[in-house]
């Protein structure tokens, strides 16, 4: 009689015969392992085998912390290019701006209620980018949003430095994007300007199941900087976290006085 660990490879080929005829959508959790177990008469070990050296390796399912095992949305998950511009978000009635990812023509859904809450900095980086100190009570904004019918493409924190944090409307979430932005440069500090830091890293335990992603995947974390015209000083810092497979960045390239053309002895 053969060993039971013998039959993954029969369950997972079951299993990818059910994702496949669509029994389970894209986004959507496989049940727990102890029900597959008992659905196909084997031990955990065998289902958990047919999902982790088969089913995941084939870029059919994800392990997600704290959410399960996760039917993907196909080997290459929708991607945007992500440029320079920021631009009006024309898709609500009221002002408000979409950044570099988004279209300017829609309104992503949250997939998490929004938060607002008061906590304390104690991010060294973050503290010196918003020139407060260290272990400031600072009001932190939390979104996980994405393209409708989409799985979540980002998480944002933003930190909000406290001379801006009570301007109305700022911790509230309207109905727009970037309405909260807005508001402090309706309050005098218009218009703002913005830098941004790219890099790339692996994701928290938490960042990884608010993107359902693995937290072997990578992420690039772009970290921005809003700064008051009033003063130049920053009013806000946003980081977003966002899957490797979601995104590209492309920029124009721009040359240095130093790589002028022509070279000067060409010009001679």
């Amino acid at each position: 009689m053969p060993r039971r660990n013998s039959r993954f490879t029969e369950i997972a080929a079951l299993l990818r015969a059910r994702i496949l005829d669509g029994e389970w959508a894209p986004g959507s959790t496989l049940p727990v392992l102890d029900a597959l177990a008992a659905e196909y008469g084997a031990d955990k070990n065998t289902v958990s085998r047919a999902i982790s050296e088969v089913l995941e390796p084939e870029g059919l399912v994800w392990a997600v912390p704290r959410r399960g095992t996760i039917v993907r949305h196909g080997m290459a998950r929708p991607h945007r290019m992500r440029g320079n511009l920021v631009k009006r978000n024309v898709a609500t009635d009221g002002p408000g701006y979409s950044f570099p990812s988004a279209s300017g023509q829609e309104v992503w859904r949250h997939h998490i209620a929004p938060i607002a809450k008061s906590e304390r900095l104690d991010d060294p980086r973050i503290a010196r980018l918003l020139k407060v100190p260290a272990g400031s009570e600072i009001l932190l904004r939390h979104r996980v949003t994405g393209p409708e019918a989409e799985p979540p493409f980002q998480v944002n924190n933003s930190w909000v430095h406290p001379r801006v944090a009570d301007i109305p409307g700022v911790a509230g979430q309207a109905a727009g994007p970037g309405d909260w932005l807005y508001r402090i440069e309706q309050a005098g500090h218009g218009p703002l300007s913005w830098m941004e830091y790219h890099r790339a890293r692996l994701p928290s335990t938490a960042e990884a199941a608010e993107l359902q992603i693995p937290v072997t995947m990578p992420v690039m974390e772009i970290v921005r900087v809003g700064r008051s015209a009033l003063d130049g000083d920053p009013v806000e810092v946003t980081e977003y976290v966002i899957p490797s497979d979601r995104v590209e960045t492309v920029h124009e390239l721009h040359r240095d006085e130093s790589a002028a053309w022509p070279w000067p002895e060409d010009a001679s």
